[in-house]
């Protein structure tokens, strides 16, 4: 039994080196344990015995690491290197064992790559490249990747390349890029790796890249009118630099123009013809253009031609603006308004001769402008004879008989026919009194015009039609023409009556003129307007009365006081002409002619007069009638100082105040008494006159002066308006109430012959009592 355990239990491999990496410079160890063995354990390296014992002599990087007790015999190699890359064996010799072979691997890292043209790349933009990354040495081959600016590029091509040792490879990658302007700067990275370096080893280059200028053109304002200014402005960049500008319109260069910018006045042609900024450098130039917005009003782009059709044919009319914003286009017949067309074109079917004439072609560009123009459209047909149907003469006179014929083409031939005579051109006769004329009228447009003279007409050429036919190409055309008599007017009648006619309208020219220059000097004469004041009168009369004061005369009932602070103030003359003579002695009534004149144009200035105040000398309007016989006389009784006393005084008004009192203290009542009562005043307390010496005293036997009477009640004015001479006496108009200066003693008024009236009136129709209150603003 021991012996066939012994037998069973003999030398054999309880562990056989097995395959192996290792990278170069590393340590390797290749294991090797022989079971039931003492005797001698060797390696082999491709065959090659290396030797017996612990330490290979021959092979200082080899040991054999041997533990005699497990029969350990492992093979180790310190740093290896690519000689190491073999196939080892475990042998026992005394034993006759082999091992299996295991294959050692050495593996080696690449070198670091290399980018061509690195660190920089200098490239044109728009021209394709190729990046080219080397790994060298690499074993096994190396991988290699691309990154831009670290995001991976796919897209790359390899090539490998064996190295004499046949173990070593060297990898070259290809990268096809296509730069552009913006990739100035930009970075480029290639990365190889194998699987002796895992993290890979990367090379990395930077782009610059020279490009022709980039440009950008801007306007400035975008939209203009015509004949603004505008300005372009041209921002570009280059690498390299810049080295000058051009500019040009519609492909004209603008000579002068070398900077940046360029101003101009824009027109019309800035719309359809782009303005271009030329930028260049030494690797090229680069041209960008614009269109200016010109707001522009219609500009015929094309003219049109006139037409010349046969009748019943179809016409098409052309007409093309320009404008800027777009216009709207009109087509319409001249002297009419109707929009035919509002296209370029304007179409016409199967015409006849009433389509002929001018056709207006109108463009409108919405606040801008407005344009047009005229295409005549000529229609071949038969002759049209435009005359008159009824035609006159004078009797033994020469008369002539017009026949216009307008025609296209013109007429080849015109007849004239009447009773038995026919004349037509170049051919027939005609009687002594008998010719035809032809001509063509400027303002007939081209028309033809024929014209029959008679010479001493007779009563037979008015018993006669006359027939005018015209032919052309395209057929005849006739007209009747009746000749009838008319009287002749002699010339001597029509130029006296246009003479007479001219001397009338002179006339009443310079009527008209002497009329508004004495309305306007009446008006404006002595009197200065206070535009300040305005007058607000309300009348309360009823309107009967208002009827029965309206048929006063205007000299009874206008009468206009004017209030002065002072008696002493100059009074102002008034323009109106009194005919009358104070010194007359008659009885006769007599209506005084003048024309009263109101010197203070509508502007009161009426106030009452308070006891503090100045009573201003009034005027009396005396008729003859009414007048004292002896004025001396009557002014002795009063017993107060006598004035001179002129024959014929003028009537006078006192100027007004030269301050403006409020308007509430005005107050002007005017009373008109009823029929029945009789108005008597108080007695009169005398006052000195205050008359200068150039005015007399008028004097009256009738109450109808406008005297004045002071008391010591409340100041008043009482207002009466005379009726028409032959409805009887006047109604009084007096003042009451004390004035500065008034003498308390004195027992006559201002006219020492208005005491004497009697304040009694006769029944009339003014029954009722007529207020009228006017106030004065300031």
């Amino acid at each position: 039994t021991i012996c066939l355990l012994a037998l069973f239990s003999g030398p054999r491999f309880s562990q056989e080196p097995a395959d192996q990496s290792v990278v170069v410079g590393e340590r390797v160890v290749l294991s090797c344990v022989v079971f039931n063995y003492t005797g001698i354990v060797q390696w082999t390296k491709d065959g090659l015995a290396l030797g017996i014992g612990e330490d290979l002599r021959a092979w200082p990087r080899y040991r054999v690491l041997r533990i005699l007790d497990v029969g350990q015999y492992n093979l180790e190699i310190t740093s290896a290197d690519l000689t190491d890359d073999s196939l080892y064996e475990c042998q026992a010799t005394e034993a006759a064992l082999r091992s299996r072979r295991a294959k050692l691997t050495v593996l080696i890292p690449p070198e670091g790559p290399v980018i061509e043209g690195s660190p920089e790349i200098l490239l044109t933009a728009g021209t394709s490249y190729n990046l080219t990354c080397v790994s060298r040495g690499a074993k096994p081959l190396s991988t290699i990747e691309w990154y831009k600016d670290g995001i991976i590029v796919e897209g790359a091509h390899t090539s490998t390349e064996v190295l004499a040792d046949r173990k070593r490879v060297t990898t070259k990658s290809f990268l096809e890029i296509q730069p552009v302007d913006t990739d100035t700067g930009r970075n480029f990275t290639c990365v190889a790796s194998n699987l002796a370096a895992p993290l890979g080893k990367r090379a990395t280059v930077t782009l610059n890249i020279h490009h022709p200028p980039t440009v950008i053109l801007s306007i400035e304002p975008r939209s203009v009118l015509e004949g603004e200014r505008v300005q372009f402005t041209c921002q570009a960049t280059a690498n390299p630099p810049i080295m000058g500008y051009r500019w040009a319109k519609g492909g004209v260069i603008l000579d002068g123009a070398r900077e940046s910018v360029f101003e101009t006045t824009a027109d019309h042609s800035f719309f359809t013809e782009p303005v271009s900024c030329l930028v260049f450098n030494a690797v090229g130039s680069t041209n960008v253009s614009i269109l200016v917005d010109v707001h522009f009003g219609p500009i015929l782009v094309v003219e049109p031609r006139p037409v010349t059709v046969d009748v019943d044919s179809d016409v098409t009319l052309n007409c093309k603006w320009s404008g800027n914003p777009p216009l709207t286009l009109t087509w319409t017949k001249k002297g009419s308004s109707m929009v035919l067309s509002n296209s370029n074109q304007l179409f016409l079917k199967s015409v006849s001769q009433a389509d002929a004439g001018q056709y207006v072609c109108k463009a409108i560009v919405p606040r801008i402008g407005v344009g047009e123009t005229e295409v005549t459209l000529t229609v071949n047909g038969p002759p049209i004879i435009s005359s008159e149907p009824i035609q006159y003469a004078v009797r033994g006179e020469k008369g002539e008989i017009k026949c216009y014929i307008a025609s296209t083409p013109p007429p080849d031939k015109i007849v004239w026919a009447w009773k038995e005579n026919v004349w037509e051109k170049e051919r027939g006769t005609l009687l002594e009194r008998y010719t035809v004329e032809q001509s063509r009228p400027a303002s007939q447009g081209g028309a033809v015009l024929s014209t029959l003279t008679i010479n001493n007409v007779m009563e037979s050429d008015f018993q006669s039609t006359y027939n005018c036919t015209a032919w052309n190409a395209f057929g005849p055309g006739t007209m009747i023409i009746t000749l009838e008599e008319t009287d002749i007017v002699p010339v001597g009648v029509i130029a006296g009556g246009s003479v007479g006619s001219s001397i009338l309208l002179l006339l009443l020219l310079f009527a008209l003129i002497f009329y508004l220059y004495r309305q306007r000097k009446g008006s404006r004469r002595g009197v200065t307007l206070k535009p300040d004041i305005k007058v607000e009168t309300v009348n309360k009369e009823t309107h009967s009365l208002e009827e029965e004061a309206a048929g006063a005369s205007t000299a009874t009932r206008m009468f206009l006081p004017s209030v002065s602070l002072s008696p002493s103030t100059q009074p102002f003359k008034d323009d109106m002409d009194l005919k009358q003579d104070l010194q007359s002695d008659t009885v006769e009534p007599k209506v005084e002619e003048y024309e009263p004149k109101d010197p203070t144009n509508g502007y009161y200035n009426v106030r009452a007069t308070t006891h503090d105040e100045v009573r201003t000398s009034t005027r009396s309007l005396l008729y003859q009638e009414f007048r004292p016989p002896n004025p001396a006389s009557v002014s002795a009784t009063a017993g107060g100082p006598v004035a001179n006393i002129h024959p014929a005084p003028t009537g006078r008004y006192e100027p007004r105040p030269a301050s403006r009192m409020a308007h509430n203290t005005y107050a002007h009542f005017n009373t008109i008494a009823r029929a029945s009562q009789i108005q008597a005043p108080p007695k009169p307390v005398s006052k000195p006159t205050d008359y200068s010496g150039e005015r007399g005293l008028l004097e009256s036997t009738n109450p109808l002066a406008f005297d004045s009477y002071a008391y010591s009640t409340t100041p008043q004015y009482r207002l009466g308006f005379a009726p028409p001479l032959e409805a009887g006496p006047a109604y009084e108009m007096y003042p009451t109430g004390q004035g500065v200066g008034t003498s308390q003693d004195a027992n006559a008024g201002k006219y020492p012959s208005s005491a004497q009236f009697p304040y009694s009136t006769p029944p009339t129709e003014y029954s009722q009592r007529h207020t009228q209150r006017m106030q004065t603003h300031v």
